[in-house]
């Protein structure tokens, strides 16, 4: 926060507003800096958009704080004679984005409903079935033949982590090789579909990939229970709310003329060139 200068105090607020007695809303005037008038629902939005660590703050211990800051705004925005371009464009673009946000607010608050969510869910999860997920170590070499030799020491006897750490060129070398937990999807086709094969404890055969020639030991294996509605919710939203933003977009592209300039018309460079805005 800017520093304080203090010009009306909470305590004297309090005392205007309990000897006047009036209805306080968001146009009750607060301050005054000339002419200008500093209300109750600006100093609430302020609140609003203070940093998270100030938002813990009770309203008694910041009520001066933001008013100060207002303030001085006030006094500081009043020496500006002549703004500059960059602040009005400033003002479109963040005027532009609060408008649109207050109207994604909207579409929010219509299509995020607990009866949609659970249709949702029930869309994708009433027919789930566990998850499979794998714990396995690998080794990875350059060559064929070095895969062989280090799969035989393993079956001689040696432990597959101390053989991974001294050959393995992977990142998981220098831990033995230990990739953790993983499930369909996450590795390469041949990775997954030979360490799908594997029984626990079982060391694969050489495994080629991009990467190169693996050996494959499998740890452990598990089953994980479908996902809860509570764990899927916040995914779920995210896509209901995303799907609803882009119907209304379409919606409204079909009402208006939207004209963009032709390829290659500007040059992207410009995008740094703060010398157009003198």
């Amino acid at each position: 926060m800017l520093k304080h200068i203090t010009v009306l105090g909470a305590s004297a607020f309090a005392l205007i507003t309990a000897t006047t007695a009036v209805a306080q809303d968001a146009d009750t005037v607060v301050a005054t800096v000339g002419d200008v008038e500093i209300t109750l629902g600006e100093m609430i939005i302020a609140r609003s958009q203070l940093p998270q660590q100030y938002q813990q703050f009770p309203p008694e211990i910041l009520f001066d704080g933001l008013l100060d800051q207002l303030i001085q705004q006030q006094l500081l925005s009043n020496d500006l004679e002549d703004a500059p371009k960059r602040l009005e464009l400033s003002i479109l673009n963040e005027r532009r984005n609060l408008m649109a946000a207050e109207v994604i607010n909207e579409i929010s608050e219509q299509v995020l409903t607990e009866e949609a969510l659970l249709a949702a869910y029930e869309a994708r999860y009433a027919d789930a079935e566990p998850v499979l997920e794998w714990n396995a170590s690998h080794l990875l070499v350059d060559i064929e033949e070095e895969a062989i030799a280090a799969k035989q020491r393993v079956e001689d006897g040696e432990v597959f982590a101390d053989v991974a750490r001294e050959v393995s060129t992977g990142p998981s070398g220098p831990s033995g090789g230990e990739l953790g937990w993983f499930g369909t999807g996450r590795m390469v086709p041949a990775f997954e579909s030979a360490a799908a094969a594997l029984e626990v404890g079982e060391v694969s055969d050489p495994v080629q990939t991009q990467f190169g020639w693996h050996v494959i030991i499998l740890n452990d294996t598990r089953e994980l229970p479908p996902v809860t509605f509570e764990q899927a919710q916040g995914e779920l939203a995210n896509e209901i709310r995303e799907a609803a933003i882009q119907a209304r977009l379409a919606e409204l592209e079909t009402q208006y003329v939207v004209v963009k300039p032709e390829a290659g018309a500007f040059d992207p460079n410009l995008l740094t060139n703060f010398d157009l805005l003198d």
